[in-house]
């Protein structure tokens, strides 16, 4: 048995159970929802828990772990620049090919009734700054748990199948969502694994994930503003328009 794996896998299992009870919406709503019910905020204040939350368990705690139980150093699980030049071309192509993907899905009733997760982000740029921001606190602790701590982490003793193992629990975690979401998650997972495995960074990643999420957020909440869900060139012409 070998102890850095089981570290590795435990910890893993204990963060994402503390995220699910405790750092979650749900421990939001039940234990604080009522303090701040008559709030116009509220249910910014209950992503933000969320957020910040799982900030704090699945990166500040993973950290703790790898500097105080597993003795090792940060850049070993990704917090590093790496390969600069190929994981800048590498997060370019994939945001370009997402971003067209986006457009075409964002204009489905699927799609435009879920995203923003947050709907009041689409009728106010401020409740949408501080969505987003949050957001991306979120994707640092998301992809440093998943191709930081776990893929690096098990890197040594599975080589490349690591990236494997990453992507079944991002995958299982994108359940609920939109169905053409949770498969493309298989990839997506893929993806984003191999571009940390090649770049020994997740900073890539989170640029790539980060950028995903805020282009859904961004045209979905374009879209609703203009009333516009064609696809077509004139449909962007319309929105681009309507914020003039």
């Amino acid at each position: 048995m070998d102890r850095k794996v089981i570290i590795v896998f435990i910890t893993v299992a204990f963060l994402q159970t503390i995220s699910w009870y405790y750092t979650s919406r749900n421990f939001f709503r039940i234990n604080f929802f009522s303090s701040y019910q008559n709030d116009p905020n509220v249910y910014l204040y209950e992503y933000l828990y969320w957020f910040i939350g799982d900030f704090f368990t699945l990166f500040i705690l993973a950290i703790i772990v790898i500097k105080f139980v597993l003795r090792e150093n940060l850049e070993d699980y990704g917090l590093q620049i790496g390969e600069l030049k190929s994981g800048i071309i590498f997060s370019l192509i994939f945001l370009s090919v997402m971003v067209i993907l986006i457009w075409f899905f964002s204009a489905t009733d699927s799609f435009s009734e879920k995203y923003p997760h947050l709907l009041s982000t689409r009728n106010s740029w401020e409740t949408f700054s501080a969505y987003e921001f949050g957001m991306l606190i979120y994707m640092i602790s998301w992809e440093f748990i998943w191709r930081g701590f776990m893929l690096f982490g098990l890197r040594e003793k599975f080589g490349y199948y690591s990236v494997l193992i990453q992507m079944i629990p991002f995958v299982i975690l994108h359940n609920g969502k939109p169905v053409a979401e949770t498969f493309g998650a298989i990839a997506g997972g893929i993806a984003l694994g191999i571009l940390a495995f090649r770049t020994n960074s997740i900073i890539y990643c989170v640029i790539t994930h980060a950028g995903v999420m805020f282009s859904i957020d961004l045209i979905s909440t374009l879209r609703y503003r203009a009333n516009e869900y064609g696809v077509g060139f004139d449909a962007l012409i319309n929105i681009i328009k309507t914020f003039l």
